[in-house]
């Protein structure tokens, strides 16, 4: 239990590092840590996700980092799309989806490593308001914004990966915005996906240990905290080269996943 509520320090000062990683973190740390099968688990990680993304999300409210109407456009946007991400998924080799993906991701880390530079000069579609850091709201905005909502919740269907792998990639090469507001507006995302998943667990008849579950939050809550505080103190370019590291562990995760599989199969 112990090396569980550690873990849960690490989940939420990734995740309030990064804006990603919290459920792909905190699934395997209770099924190593506590013995449980991925399905226990997977609720009590969407309770610690949801509670410690929802803390870095009003803690960046105070700041004015959060894009709070792009957050709410893309969910609303995006909920659709995951029930037809699920649809391809159970249509479609699980270990091809995960070459697939890690394929994806690992091109992603290689141009937020390599090029970021090219990124601050680059030509975006959308446009921020000078004064309050804020998006100008014309059509091509809410366009993409739509797409963004799209494309995010359909990879969350059919890859069955966190939306904050997905979105601060998205928000970085396409939007002018830095990468803590990146990172801030994917917390809330986050956020509303997590408690969104928690509602269709409970429907669905899931329990959770109560006292355990409580003690797993609050850690994740800390490290939340710790990594909100840690990603003040670090350069943009840092930030940015740890959130492709992530990037590129999960990457190598998937493709021995799907090396096993293969294997197994």
């Amino acid at each position: 239990m112990v090396i569980s509520l550690l873990s849960g320090l690490l989940v939420g000062a990734v995740l309030g590092i990064t804006g990603a990683g919290g459920g792909i973190f905190a699934i395997p740390t209770l099924v190593m840590g506590m013995g449980w099968a991925p399905q226990q688990a997977a609720p009590v990680a969407l309770v610690a996700v949801a509670g410690s993304a929802a803390l870095g999300t009003f803690e960046a409210w105070r700041k004015g980092l959060v894009r709070y109407r792009a957050a709410i456009v893309i969910i609303l946007a995006g909920v659709p799309m995951t029930s037809v991400g699920l649809w391809v998924a159970h249509r479609t080799s699980p270990a091809l989806l995960s070459l697939l993906f890690a394929g994806v991701m690992l091109i992603v880390a290689w141009r937020l490593v390599r090029a970021p530079e090219i990124v601050a000069r680059h030509t975006y579609p959308v446009e921020l308001d000078e004064h309050t850091g804020r998006f100008i709201w014309a059509v091509n905005t809410w366009l993409l914004f739509l797409m963004f909502g799209a494309v995010t919740c359909f990879m969350t269907g059919l890859l069955a990966v966190g939306g904050g792998f997905i979105i601060v990639p998205l928000l970085r090469q396409f939007t002018p915005l830095p990468i803590h507001s990146c990172i801030a507006t994917s917390l809330m995302i986050v956020a509303l996906v997590s408690i969104g998943g928690i509602a269709v667990a409970v429907i669905q008849g899931a329990t959770l240990p109560l006292p355990f579950t409580l003690w797993f939050v609050l850690s994740a809550a800390t490290g939340m905290s710790i990594g909100r505080r840690l990603s003040q103190h670090l350069p943009e370019h840092i930030v940015q080269k740890g959130f492709s590291g992530l990037l590129i562990v999960v990457a190598l995760g998937m493709v021995f996943n799907a090396v096993m599989m293969k294997f197994s199969g």
